[in-house]
C-alpha cells in the first residue's frame, strides 16, 4: 500500500483544509490511459473501487491501476517558495 511521508501528510492536510472540499475529502491519484501517466486532483469523496490511504487525516484516494503501480511506494512532498507543492514518488524508508 502507498505510504505517505510526514511532509506529504502535512501538505495534503493543508491543501484539503484550505480548499472547498467537504470533511473527508482528499487528494485522488488516478491513471490516465490516454497518456499512460498518473493524474493528481482533489476529490470530495473516493470513487467506488478506490483504495483509501488515511494518514492522520491526510486522505489519498487511489484508483485500481494507480494503487497497483504505487503499492510499494511512498508519496513525498516538497513545498515551494511560491506556494506550490511538488509531489514525488519514492521508495519507502525502512
Amino acid at each position: 500500500m502507498l505510504t505517505l511521508t510526514e511532509t506529504a501528510s502535512e501538505q495534503i492536510r493543508t491543501i484539503t483544509t484550505s480548499s472547498d472540499l467537504p470533511a473527508g475529502g482528499g487528494m485522488r491519484i488516478a491513471s490516465d490511459p490516454a497518456t499512460n501517466n498518473l493524474t493528481l486532483s482533489l476529490a470530495p469523496t473516493p470513487v467506488v473501487g478506490d483504495e483509501v490511504v488515511d494518514d492522520a487525516g491526510a486522505r489519498v484516494f487511489l484508483d485500481q491501476q494507480a494503487a497497483a503501480v504505487l503499492d510499494d511506494k511512498a508519496l513525498d512532498a516538497t513545498p515551494g517558495t511560491d506556494g506550490q507543492v511538488q509531489f514525488t514518488i519514492t521508495e519507502p524508508q525502512r
